[in-house]
């Protein structure tokens, strides 16, 4: 067992969510960013922005590995700092491109087949 930390953009929210869940699945404790509660809500204040952003930060530290959601290869600035402090802290750094690319994987393939 792994504590993995999902970085990625909330534009995938919905994968992250997917990655995490297998993840989890797999026999990983999985921290990810938290998203919006509220689906009318697609935005934070800036004040909640940095906070949220300065607490992901916080599970990267506590993470034996982070897994970057780069889906369709996008990777954004925020998501690049804490590729950046991973770094950094000496984390493992596992891409979900290399992972659905068969280039890399984590854990036994799921039940439906899938691989993670």
């Amino acid at each position: 067992m792994k504590i993995i930390t999902v970085c990625g953009s909330l534009r995938y929210k919905k994968e992250i969510m997917e990655i995490t869940e297998k993840l989890t699945l797999l026999g990983h404790c999985t921290l990810s960013p938290i998203f919006p509660a509220d689906p009318d809500k697609n935005f934070y204040t800036d004040d909640e922005r940095n906070m949220l952003g300065a607490m992901h930060k916080e599970r990267i530290k506590i993470s034996d590995a982070i897994l970057v959601a780069d889906i369709d290869n996008y990777i954004g600035d925020a998501t690049m700092s804490e590729i950046e402090l991973a770094k950094a802290l000496n984390k493992e750094i596992i891409y979900y491109t290399d992972i659905i690319n068969g280039r890399r994987t984590i854990g036994p393939a799921l039940k439906n087949g899938d691989m993670i």
